[in-house]
Protein backbone atom coordinates (compact mmCIF):
# COMPACT_ATOMS: atom_id res chain seq x y z
CA UNK A 1 0.00 0.00 0.00
CA UNK A 2 1.40 3.98 -0.58
CA UNK A 3 0.63 6.25 2.36
CA UNK A 4 0.81 9.58 1.14
CA UNK A 5 2.23 12.08 4.18
CA UNK A 6 1.39 15.69 3.28
CA UNK A 7 1.57 19.38 4.17
CA UNK A 8 -1.04 21.85 3.90
CA UNK A 9 -0.76 25.63 3.90
CA UNK A 10 -0.66 25.36 7.43
CA UNK A 11 2.66 25.12 7.73
CA UNK A 12 3.39 28.64 8.32
CA UNK A 13 1.29 28.67 11.51
CA UNK A 14 4.32 26.07 12.49
CA UNK A 15 7.27 28.54 11.50
CA UNK A 16 10.24 28.68 12.28
CA UNK A 17 10.18 25.13 13.30
CA UNK A 18 9.25 23.95 9.67
CA UNK A 19 11.87 27.01 7.70
CA UNK A 20 14.28 24.05 7.67
CA UNK A 21 12.10 21.08 7.50
CA UNK A 22 8.25 19.80 6.83
CA UNK A 23 5.97 19.43 9.31
CA UNK A 24 6.10 15.67 9.77
CA UNK A 25 9.81 16.05 10.39
CA UNK A 26 8.44 17.74 13.93
CA UNK A 27 8.96 15.75 17.56
CA UNK A 28 6.31 15.05 20.15
CA UNK A 29 6.78 12.53 22.49
CA UNK A 30 9.47 9.96 21.56
CA UNK A 31 9.72 11.01 17.96
CA UNK A 32 8.69 12.90 15.03
CA UNK A 33 5.56 12.93 13.20
CA UNK A 34 6.44 10.80 10.69
CA UNK A 35 7.41 8.05 12.42
CA UNK A 36 4.35 7.59 14.25
CA UNK A 37 2.61 7.37 11.18
CA UNK A 38 5.23 4.73 9.90
CA UNK A 39 4.63 3.01 13.36
CA UNK A 40 1.45 2.07 12.29
CA UNK A 41 2.06 0.94 8.40
CA UNK A 42 5.51 -0.91 9.23
CA UNK A 43 5.53 -2.54 5.88
CA UNK A 44 3.89 -0.05 3.53
CA UNK A 45 5.56 2.74 0.72
CA UNK A 46 5.92 6.55 1.70
CA UNK A 47 5.34 9.44 -0.27
CA UNK A 48 6.25 12.81 1.46
CA UNK A 49 4.57 15.74 -0.12
CA UNK A 50 6.11 19.05 0.50
CA UNK A 51 6.76 22.46 -0.21
CA UNK A 52 8.71 22.20 -3.80
CA UNK A 53 12.17 23.62 -2.60
CA UNK A 54 12.38 21.57 0.09
CA UNK A 55 11.83 18.44 -1.99
CA UNK A 56 15.76 17.72 -2.30
CA UNK A 57 16.36 17.56 1.19
CA UNK A 58 13.56 16.09 2.32
CA UNK A 59 14.54 13.02 -0.41
CA UNK A 60 18.08 13.00 1.57
CA UNK A 61 17.33 12.62 4.77
CA UNK A 62 14.33 10.25 4.00
CA UNK A 63 15.68 7.98 1.25
CA UNK A 64 13.61 4.99 1.15
CA UNK A 65 10.60 7.34 0.20
CA UNK A 66 9.32 9.08 -2.82
CA UNK A 67 9.02 12.60 -2.21
CA UNK A 68 6.41 14.80 -4.62
CA UNK A 69 5.90 11.77 -6.89
CA UNK A 70 3.83 9.02 -7.08
CA UNK A 71 5.20 6.10 -8.56
CA UNK A 72 3.54 4.38 -11.41
CA UNK A 73 2.07 1.53 -10.45
CA UNK A 74 0.28 3.01 -7.84
CA UNK A 75 -3.47 2.44 -8.60
CA UNK A 76 -4.96 3.91 -4.86
CA UNK A 77 -3.66 5.68 -2.20
CA UNK A 78 -3.93 6.81 1.63
CA UNK A 79 -3.53 11.01 2.39
CA UNK A 80 -2.61 11.42 5.92
CA UNK A 81 -2.23 14.82 7.02
CA UNK A 82 1.52 15.42 8.39
CA UNK A 83 0.34 17.82 11.03
CA UNK A 84 -1.84 14.51 12.89
CA UNK A 85 -0.80 12.88 15.89
CA UNK A 86 -1.32 9.74 14.80
CA UNK A 87 -1.74 5.93 16.10
CA UNK A 88 -3.51 2.95 15.96
CA UNK A 89 -6.66 4.72 16.83
CA UNK A 90 -6.71 7.27 14.12
CA UNK A 91 -6.10 4.69 11.35
CA UNK A 92 -9.34 3.00 12.12
CA UNK A 93 -11.16 5.71 11.50
CA UNK A 94 -9.35 5.90 7.82
CA UNK A 95 -10.59 2.25 6.99
CA UNK A 96 -10.95 1.68 3.70
CA UNK A 97 -14.26 0.76 2.45
CA UNK A 98 -13.33 0.29 -1.39
CA UNK A 99 -14.21 4.09 -2.52
CA UNK A 100 -12.73 7.42 -2.46
CA UNK A 101 -13.30 9.40 0.38
CA UNK A 102 -11.79 12.31 2.27
CA UNK A 103 -11.78 12.61 6.00
CA UNK A 104 -12.12 15.91 7.24
CA UNK A 105 -12.27 17.61 11.04
CA UNK A 106 -14.19 21.07 10.11
CA UNK A 107 -12.74 22.10 7.46
CA UNK A 108 -9.30 21.02 7.63
CA UNK A 109 -8.44 17.89 5.28
CA UNK A 110 -7.29 14.95 7.34
CA UNK A 111 -6.74 12.07 4.74
CA UNK A 112 -8.56 10.31 2.33
CA UNK A 113 -8.14 7.43 -0.13
CA UNK A 114 -7.97 8.78 -4.12
CA UNK A 115 -7.99 6.41 -7.30
CA UNK A 116 -8.59 6.71 -10.53
CA UNK A 117 -8.96 10.67 -12.13
CA UNK A 118 -8.35 11.80 -8.93
CA UNK A 119 -4.94 10.11 -8.72
CA UNK A 120 -4.12 11.31 -12.07
CA UNK A 121 -4.57 14.57 -10.99
CA UNK A 122 -2.65 14.17 -7.73
CA UNK A 123 0.39 13.05 -9.92
CA UNK A 124 0.45 16.44 -11.70
CA UNK A 125 -0.54 18.33 -8.53
CA UNK A 126 2.50 16.70 -6.12
CA UNK A 127 4.80 17.96 -8.17
CA UNK A 128 3.76 21.92 -7.78
CA UNK A 129 1.62 22.68 -4.62
CA UNK A 130 0.72 21.56 -1.21
CA UNK A 131 -2.97 19.86 -1.13
CA UNK A 132 -6.33 21.33 -0.73
CA UNK A 133 -9.70 19.45 0.21
CA UNK A 134 -10.58 21.78 -2.71
CA UNK A 135 -8.41 19.62 -5.28
CA UNK A 136 -10.84 16.69 -5.48
CA UNK A 137 -14.40 17.58 -6.84
CA UNK A 138 -17.51 15.04 -5.87
CA UNK A 139 -15.67 12.87 -3.31
CA UNK A 140 -17.45 11.35 -0.54
CA UNK A 141 -16.73 13.64 2.90
CA UNK A 142 -16.49 12.01 6.31
CA UNK A 143 -16.16 13.84 9.19
CA UNK A 144 -13.89 12.78 11.88
CA UNK A 145 -14.38 14.04 15.14
CA UNK A 146 -11.61 13.78 17.64
CA UNK A 147 -8.60 14.00 15.91
CA UNK A 148 -5.56 15.75 17.26
CA UNK A 149 -3.79 18.12 14.80
CA UNK A 150 -0.84 20.11 15.37
CA UNK A 151 -1.69 23.52 14.90
CA UNK A 152 1.08 25.78 16.34
CA UNK A 153 4.45 24.93 17.87
CA UNK A 154 2.91 25.25 21.74
CA UNK A 155 0.84 22.26 20.42
CA UNK A 156 3.33 19.91 20.41
CA UNK A 157 4.42 20.73 23.51
CA UNK A 158 1.32 20.92 25.35
CA UNK A 159 0.77 17.11 23.58
CA UNK A 160 4.54 16.19 25.26
CA UNK A 161 3.10 14.91 28.36
CA UNK A 162 0.87 12.29 26.81
CA UNK A 163 2.65 11.27 23.77
CA UNK A 164 5.44 10.39 25.87
CA UNK A 165 3.26 8.16 28.00
CA UNK A 166 1.52 6.64 24.64
CA UNK A 167 4.97 5.98 22.97
CA UNK A 168 6.76 4.59 25.74
CA UNK A 169 3.95 1.90 26.43
CA UNK A 170 3.73 1.05 22.17
CA UNK A 171 8.06 0.89 22.20
CA UNK A 172 7.98 -1.43 25.32
CA UNK A 173 4.86 -2.51 26.02
CA UNK A 174 4.54 -1.10 29.08
CA UNK A 175 7.17 -2.83 30.45
CA UNK A 176 10.90 -1.34 31.24
CA UNK A 177 14.27 -3.64 31.01
CA UNK A 178 17.94 -2.14 30.97
CA UNK A 179 20.03 -2.76 27.96
CA UNK A 180 22.81 -0.70 29.07
CA UNK A 181 25.15 -0.32 32.02
CA UNK A 182 23.63 1.20 35.55
CA UNK A 183 26.78 1.72 38.09
CA UNK A 184 26.44 0.98 41.68
CA UNK A 185 25.52 4.30 43.64
CA UNK A 186 22.55 5.23 40.92
CA UNK A 187 19.27 5.09 42.01
CA UNK A 188 16.15 4.08 40.08
CA UNK A 189 12.49 4.66 40.99
CA UNK A 190 9.99 2.67 39.67
CA UNK A 191 12.11 0.50 37.24
CA UNK A 192 9.50 -1.27 35.41
CA UNK A 193 8.76 2.02 33.88
CA UNK A 194 12.59 3.13 32.70
CA UNK A 195 13.75 1.64 29.46
CA UNK A 196 17.46 2.21 29.35
CA UNK A 197 18.92 0.98 25.82
CA UNK A 198 22.06 -1.07 24.28
CA UNK A 199 25.72 1.21 25.57
CA UNK A 200 24.14 3.31 27.62
CA UNK A 201 25.41 4.27 30.73
CA UNK A 202 23.87 5.71 34.40
CA UNK A 203 26.77 6.75 36.17
CA UNK A 204 27.01 7.10 40.09
CA UNK A 205 24.78 9.38 42.04
CA UNK A 206 21.94 9.55 39.04
CA UNK A 207 18.38 9.43 40.11
CA UNK A 208 15.73 8.29 36.87
CA UNK A 209 12.28 8.72 39.02
CA UNK A 210 9.85 6.95 37.25
CA UNK A 211 7.17 7.01 39.70
CA UNK A 212 5.02 9.65 38.19
CA UNK A 213 5.86 8.78 34.19
CA UNK A 214 7.88 6.52 32.26
CA UNK A 215 11.60 7.05 31.65
CA UNK A 216 12.67 5.89 28.10
CA UNK A 217 16.50 6.53 27.09
CA UNK A 218 17.87 5.15 24.07
CA UNK A 219 21.45 3.53 22.59
CA UNK A 220 24.62 4.94 23.40
CA UNK A 221 23.35 8.02 25.90
CA UNK A 222 25.93 8.88 29.11
CA UNK A 223 23.64 10.13 31.85
CA UNK A 224 26.71 11.61 33.99
CA UNK A 225 27.03 11.52 37.91
CA UNK A 226 24.00 13.22 40.10
CA UNK A 227 22.03 14.41 37.13
CA UNK A 228 18.19 13.56 37.90
CA UNK A 229 15.55 12.62 35.01
CA UNK A 230 11.96 12.73 36.28
CA UNK A 231 9.29 11.10 33.81
CA UNK A 232 7.48 10.82 31.75
CA UNK A 233 10.86 11.80 29.45
CA UNK A 234 12.64 10.65 26.79
CA UNK A 235 16.60 10.57 25.86
CA UNK A 236 17.29 9.94 22.66
CA UNK A 237 20.18 8.46 20.82
CA UNK A 238 23.46 9.24 21.69
CA UNK A 239 22.97 12.38 23.65
CA UNK A 240 24.74 13.71 26.96
CA UNK A 241 23.00 14.19 30.08
CA UNK A 242 25.95 16.73 32.32
CA UNK A 243 26.66 16.42 35.80
CA UNK A 244 23.75 17.61 38.20
CA UNK A 245 21.44 18.04 35.54
CA UNK A 246 17.70 18.33 36.55
CA UNK A 247 15.95 17.00 34.20
CA UNK A 248 11.66 17.52 34.59
CA UNK A 249 8.60 15.52 33.73
CA UNK A 250 7.31 15.60 30.14
CA UNK A 251 10.74 16.70 28.76
CA UNK A 252 11.87 15.22 25.35
CA UNK A 253 15.75 15.33 24.08
CA UNK A 254 16.23 14.22 20.48
CA UNK A 255 19.11 12.75 19.69
CA UNK A 256 22.91 14.11 19.53
CA UNK A 257 22.36 16.66 22.32
CA UNK A 258 24.38 18.19 25.23
CA UNK A 259 21.86 18.94 27.94
CA UNK A 260 22.50 20.16 31.79
CA UNK A 261 21.01 22.92 34.16
CA UNK A 262 17.16 22.60 34.31
CA UNK A 263 14.82 21.65 31.80
CA UNK A 264 11.35 21.34 32.20
CA UNK A 265 8.32 20.67 29.77
CA UNK A 266 10.23 21.15 26.71
CA UNK A 267 11.57 19.52 23.27
CA UNK A 268 14.92 19.62 21.49
CA UNK A 269 14.33 18.75 17.93
CA UNK A 270 18.26 17.04 17.80
CA UNK A 271 21.42 17.67 17.59
CA UNK A 272 21.54 20.96 19.60
CA UNK A 273 23.10 21.93 23.27
CA UNK A 274 21.90 23.43 26.10
CA UNK A 275 24.86 22.41 28.32
CA UNK A 276 25.62 24.42 30.87
CA UNK A 277 23.15 26.27 34.08
CA UNK A 278 20.09 28.10 33.64
CA UNK A 279 16.30 27.12 33.10
CA UNK A 280 14.49 25.93 30.11
CA UNK A 281 10.87 25.53 30.45
CA UNK A 282 7.76 25.11 28.31
CA UNK A 283 10.05 25.73 24.97
CA UNK A 284 10.63 23.59 21.54
CA UNK A 285 14.36 23.93 20.67
CA UNK A 286 15.51 23.21 16.90
CA UNK A 287 17.93 21.46 15.72
CA UNK A 288 22.04 22.77 16.16
CA UNK A 289 21.17 25.18 18.32
CA UNK A 290 23.51 26.16 20.95
CA UNK A 291 22.31 27.95 23.94
CA UNK A 292 25.27 29.88 26.12
CA UNK A 293 26.06 29.33 29.57
CA UNK A 294 23.50 30.55 32.06
CA UNK A 295 20.65 31.28 29.37
CA UNK A 296 17.31 31.54 31.01
CA UNK A 297 13.24 31.52 29.48
CA UNK A 298 10.74 32.75 31.50
CA UNK A 299 7.52 30.61 30.57
CA UNK A 300 4.82 32.43 33.16
CA UNK A 301 3.89 35.79 33.23
CA UNK A 302 4.07 37.97 36.22
CA UNK A 303 -0.02 38.34 36.11
CA UNK A 304 -0.63 34.33 35.54
CA UNK A 305 -2.53 35.32 32.37
CA UNK A 306 -3.10 33.70 29.10
CA UNK A 307 0.39 33.82 26.71
CA UNK A 308 0.29 35.60 23.41
CA UNK A 309 2.48 34.81 20.97
CA UNK A 310 3.59 36.32 17.34
CA UNK A 311 2.68 33.93 14.93
CA UNK A 312 2.83 34.46 10.79
CA UNK A 313 2.24 38.23 11.35
CA UNK A 314 -0.07 37.78 14.02
CA UNK A 315 -0.36 38.06 17.98
CA UNK A 316 -1.96 34.66 18.93
CA UNK A 317 -3.73 34.18 21.75
CA UNK A 318 -2.02 30.77 23.15
CA UNK A 319 -4.99 30.13 25.86
CA UNK A 320 -2.28 29.17 28.01
CA UNK A 321 -0.69 30.44 31.09
CA UNK A 322 3.01 28.09 30.38
CA UNK A 323 4.31 29.12 27.32
CA UNK A 324 8.44 29.50 27.09
CA UNK A 325 10.99 29.82 23.97
CA UNK A 326 10.49 28.95 20.44
CA UNK A 327 13.97 28.71 18.85
CA UNK A 328 14.91 27.47 14.91
CA UNK A 329 17.15 25.67 13.58
CA UNK A 330 21.11 27.02 13.18
CA UNK A 331 20.47 29.36 16.04
CA UNK A 332 22.96 30.71 19.04
CA UNK A 333 22.08 33.20 21.94
CA UNK A 334 25.43 33.73 23.99
CA UNK A 335 25.82 33.75 27.79
CA UNK A 336 23.30 35.09 29.79
CA UNK A 337 20.73 35.76 27.54
CA UNK A 338 17.28 36.39 28.62
CA UNK A 339 14.27 35.41 27.30
CA UNK A 340 10.60 36.80 28.60
CA UNK A 341 7.41 34.11 28.56
CA UNK A 342 6.59 33.66 24.55
CA UNK A 343 9.37 34.97 23.10
CA UNK A 344 10.18 33.53 19.38
CA UNK A 345 13.60 33.53 17.61
CA UNK A 346 14.17 32.15 14.31
CA UNK A 347 16.02 30.13 12.25
CA UNK A 348 19.63 30.94 11.83
CA UNK A 349 19.64 33.58 14.36
CA UNK A 350 22.27 35.26 16.88
CA UNK A 351 21.81 36.60 19.98
CA UNK A 352 23.63 37.55 23.01
CA UNK A 353 24.11 40.85 25.61
CA UNK A 354 21.87 41.98 28.25
CA UNK A 355 19.09 42.83 27.95
CA UNK A 356 15.62 40.61 26.51
CA UNK A 357 15.01 40.12 22.78
CA UNK A 358 11.89 41.51 21.07
CA UNK A 359 9.24 38.99 21.94
CA UNK A 360 9.71 37.99 17.92
CA UNK A 361 13.32 37.97 15.70
CA UNK A 362 12.95 37.37 12.44
CA UNK A 363 15.24 34.70 10.65
CA UNK A 364 18.81 35.43 9.81
CA UNK A 365 19.03 38.21 12.49
CA UNK A 366 22.13 39.14 13.87
CA UNK A 367 22.75 41.23 17.29
CA UNK A 368 22.00 42.41 20.58
CA UNK A 369 19.00 44.14 22.70
CA UNK A 370 21.23 47.12 23.55
CA UNK A 371 22.21 48.45 20.06
CA UNK A 372 19.77 46.72 17.77
CA UNK A 373 19.98 43.91 15.29
CA UNK A 374 21.67 43.71 11.95
CA UNK A 375 21.26 40.59 8.73
CA UNK A 376 23.13 37.83 9.70
CA UNK A 377 24.65 37.17 6.34
CA UNK A 378 23.88 34.50 4.08
CA UNK A 379 27.88 33.29 3.61
CA UNK A 380 28.15 33.34 7.37
CA UNK A 381 25.66 31.40 8.20
CA UNK A 382 25.99 28.78 5.58
CA UNK A 383 30.21 28.80 6.59
CA UNK A 384 29.15 28.45 10.74
CA UNK A 385 26.34 25.99 9.94
CA UNK A 386 28.59 24.09 7.73
CA UNK A 387 31.53 24.25 10.76
CA UNK A 388 29.17 23.29 13.87
CA UNK A 389 27.94 20.12 11.54
CA UNK A 390 31.40 19.01 11.16
CA UNK A 391 32.07 18.60 14.79
CA UNK A 392 29.49 15.84 15.06
CA UNK A 393 30.99 14.04 11.58
CA UNK A 394 27.67 15.45 9.94
CA UNK A 395 28.56 17.26 6.26
CA UNK A 396 26.85 20.59 5.01
CA UNK A 397 25.05 18.84 1.86
CA UNK A 398 24.65 21.01 -1.29
CA UNK A 399 20.94 20.53 -0.75
CA UNK A 400 20.67 22.14 2.64
CA UNK A 401 23.11 24.91 1.73
CA UNK A 402 20.45 25.81 -1.22
CA UNK A 403 17.63 25.62 1.22
CA UNK A 404 19.42 27.57 4.16
CA UNK A 405 19.92 30.42 0.69
CA UNK A 406 16.28 29.96 0.05
CA UNK A 407 14.76 30.65 3.45
CA UNK A 408 17.11 33.76 3.57
CA UNK A 409 15.54 35.11 0.56
CA UNK A 410 11.90 33.73 1.59
CA UNK A 411 12.50 36.17 4.62
CA UNK A 412 13.69 39.16 3.68
CA UNK A 413 10.58 41.10 3.62
CA UNK A 414 10.16 40.15 7.38
CA UNK A 415 13.68 41.16 8.16
CA UNK A 416 12.76 44.92 6.35
CA UNK A 417 9.53 45.11 7.81
CA UNK A 418 11.39 45.14 11.96
CA UNK A 419 13.66 47.38 10.72
CA UNK A 420 16.67 44.56 10.31
CA UNK A 421 19.25 45.46 7.35
CA UNK A 422 22.66 45.70 6.85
Amino acid sequence: MYICIFEDESYRRLLPLTHLRPVFDLRCGQMTLREKIARVFPDDVFILHTRDYMRDVVKERHPGSYVNEVPGDARRILLVNGRLLFNSEVARKFEDRGSDALYHTGDVLLGGWISGVRLDKFRELVRNRLLSSEDFDAVARVEVGDAELIAYPWDLVRNNPSELVSDFKISTGGKGENHGKVYDGAHLLNPSQIHIGKSTKVKPGVVLDAEKGPIYIAREVEVMPNAVVRGPAFIGRGSIIKMGAKIYENTSIGEMCKVGGEIESSIIQAYSNKQHEGFLGHSYIGEWVNMGADSNTSDLKNDYGSVRIYNDGLMVDTGLQFVGLTMGDHSKCGINSMFNTGTVISACCNVYGSGTPPKYLPAFSWGEPQSGYVTYRIEKAVEVARRVMERRNIGLSRAEEELLKRVFELTVQERDAAGIHG
